[in-house]
């Protein structure tokens, strides 16, 4: 299908893959000389869950690809129970897409793909952008049952993309307009919708956040042996996934640079998305082997 230069993610059709396994739903934008950027969603987060004023800035030099991963939206097949499995479907698209090159940007449990994708195919990615996430063997990873979480999941009148504002973002003022601001950009696409994610979705991927939780052998180990630049990114009052997750990987990554946001949570990524997008562009259009830009 050729998609216009100007379509931005408000308006790029959901396009198909037919891949060794399954089909998967994927929308694809933008140009420039960059190499394709791959977009990794978080937890229970379909292609309508991505803020155009993060995909569409950074579309301006490059191909972003949105993934959606088995079982979500409208993929096929069911959600895979591990991080692993999960990494499993992105190689299959990428095969099936032709892509042998590009670079990863992974928020929240996308990140966690990002970092299994490299450890088993480190050829095929060149950088990495690691947003809310945490290594295998953090802590306090996507634990709801949380006080500080729970009173907004289970509060009724928070409905829809509602909850992400409560979550997602600082309860401060500040915090809260930004959220707002997510919350109607999101909203802008309004044809060729998915469905949201139900409880089969949800519980696979926590099953897949507990399962990363575990400690085998030393830990971090296996982020040692990545060599690819890369860009950790975190909101300081992070409460789904603590930013002292963001220090152990760019503590144990040989070859990362931390970023964190002040008064921001997990959606630091959408709450100062001009600051955002202007480092993910220059560290992405650096050629240096060092993270570093």
């Amino acid at each position: 299908m050729s998609i216009k230069k100007t379509a931005g993610n408000t308006t790029a059709p959901t396009q198909f893959l037919r891949a060794r396994n399954e089909t998967y739903a994927y929308r694809r934008f933008g140009s420039g000389p960059g190499r394709p950027l791959v977009f990794l969603q978080h937890f229970t987060g379909t292609l309508d869950n991505w803020d155009p004023a993060v995909t569409d800035p950074l579309a301006s030099g490059r191909e972003v690809i949105l993934f959606e991963s088995a079982g979500v939206g409208r993929s096929t097949g069911k959600v895979p129970t591990t991080v692993a499995g999960m990494a499993s479907h992105a190689l299959d698209f990428l095969h099936g897409l032709g892509l042998d090159s590009c670079d990863v940007l992974g928020f929240s449990l996308g990140g966690m793909v990002a970092q299994q994708l490299v450890l088993e195919r480190p050829r095929i990615f060149r950088r990495l952008i690691l947003v809310g996430t945490a290594p295998r063997g953090g802590e306090d990873i996507m634990h709801l049952e949380k006080p500080s979480l729970a009173k907004h999941l289970q509060d009724p009148s928070n409905k829809g993309y509602s909850i992400l504002q409560k979550i997602f973002f600082t309860p401060t003022a500040t915090g809260q307009a930004a959220g707002a601001a997510f919350v109607e950009r999101v909203m802008q696409r309004t044809k060729d919708l998915d469905r949201p994610s139900g409880p089969e979705v949800a519980n696979a991927q926590m099953a897949a956040f507990r399962e990363w939780d575990q400690i085998t052998g030393e830990r971090f180990a296996a982020l040692k042996g990545t060599r690819q630049p890369i860009l950790v990114v975190n909101g300081v009052h992070d409460e789904m996934i603590p930013v002292r997750n963001s220090y152990w990987l760019s503590e144990n990554l040989p070859n990362a640079v931390l970023l964190t946001y002040p008064d921001s949570g997990h959606g630091s990524l959408s709450q100062f998305h001009e600051s955002f997008t202007r480092q993910a562009a220059a560290f992405l259009a650096s050629d240096s082997p060092f993270a570093p830009y």
